[in-house]
């Protein structure tokens, strides 16, 4: 299989953005690794493209109006035959443009993840799933412009909304938003640590 497939990007901008926004996440360096193809860097840029793309149909996608210096995408509670839809067209993704090894990894991870996030989070919770800001523009608050724009429909509507990060760095600007630590636990696939926050919506 090559690693040339065609790939029509939507979102390359964003999600080269990304690929080096999240080089210390556990969660992707292990993706990255299982990739069957030489140019893991390539596949990886076409896994966030294609996470943007997911999410703009499923979820929702914030984008900065004035430049490119990080995005945030949100999964939100589908119906059952949508979130099997959902499900499918990821796999197929995964094992077409990034190979059986990762797609085993990406199942691992996430079933895992999964099962621990349902014992702990309300069903209507909306799940950030990537936060990502440039290096050169971390650390000026950035962040919070990606996020406060969800976060203001999910208080008007009354909805909680849960992250899991592997960047304990991270947890201090989740926690300014007004997410709490639910759990922190050992993830086996890649070898760490995660945490599990929720934020209740705002009265």
């Amino acid at each position: 299989m090559s690693h040339s497939m065609k790939y029509k990007f939507r979102y390359k901008i964003f999600a080269e953005a990304l690929y080096d926004a999240l080089q210390e996440d556990s969660f992707y360096n292990t993706i990255e690794k299982s990739i069957d193809y030489r140019s893991t860097k390539e596949a990886m840029v076409r896994y966030f493209d294609y996470s943007i793309v997911e999410s703009e149909q499923y979820g929702d996608v914030v984008v900065p109006p004035d430049h490119c210096y990080g995005i945030s995408v949100w999964t939100k509670p589908l119906r059952q035959d949508l979130e099997t839809e959902r499900s499918k067209k990821k796999k197929e993704f995964l094992e077409k443009y990034m190979g059986g090894a990762s797609l085993s990894t990406y199942n691992s991870i996430v079933d895992f993840m999964s099962e621990k996030a349902s014992s702990l989070v309300p069903e209507n919770a909306w799940y950030l799933s990537i936060l990502g800001v440039l290096p050169q523009h971390q650390g000026k608050g950035l962040g919070v412009g990606l996020v406060d724009k969800i976060l203001d429909q999910t208080d008007k509507a009354g909805i909680p909304t849960y992250l899991e990060t592997f960047t304990p760095k991270n947890i201090s600007f989740y926690e300014r938003l007004g997410y709490k630590q639910l759990e922190c636990i050992y993830e086996p696939t890649t070898e760490a640590d995660y945490c599990i926050m929720m934020r209740e919506p705002l009265k």
